[in-house]
């Protein structure tokens, strides 16, 4: 399976993920444009955080972690479980937000 972004066929696995991550703005744009969202200043915030998150630790936050750090950084100080999925509705920032951020399929508690 494969994801165009700009123009550039990526490789994703059976959930849509990319297998490598892509810390372009165009996989960012593309990806969001393929899963029909338009992206806020909120989603953006959660993105970044995310891809920050992933070139320190190698991993994504489970859920419960990235509404702490979002607000501990301040990167969303109004960041809550629920906000999170209105932001995200097809699986929440955990999955659809680390999706869109270009990132590799996150394997939280439960294995996703």
């Amino acid at each position: 399976m494969s994801l165009m972004i700009n123009g550039v066929e990526k490789e994703v696995d059976a959930d849509g993920f990319l297998v490598e991550a892509d810390f372009s703005e165009e996989a960012v744009n593309d990806i969001a444009a393929a899963q029909g969202l338009t992206l806020t200043d909120d989603h953006r915030a959660v993105i970044n955080y995310l891809r920050e998150k992933y070139k320190e630790d190698g991993h994504t936050p489970n859920l419960r972690n990235l509404v702490k750090g979002l607000q501990d950084d301040g990167a969303l100080p109004d960041a809550s479980s629920n906000k999170l999925f209105d932001l995200f509705p097809d699986g929440g920032a955990a999955k659809q937000g680390v999706k869109i951020a270009g990132l590799p399929k996150p394997f939280g508690k439960g294995g996703y």
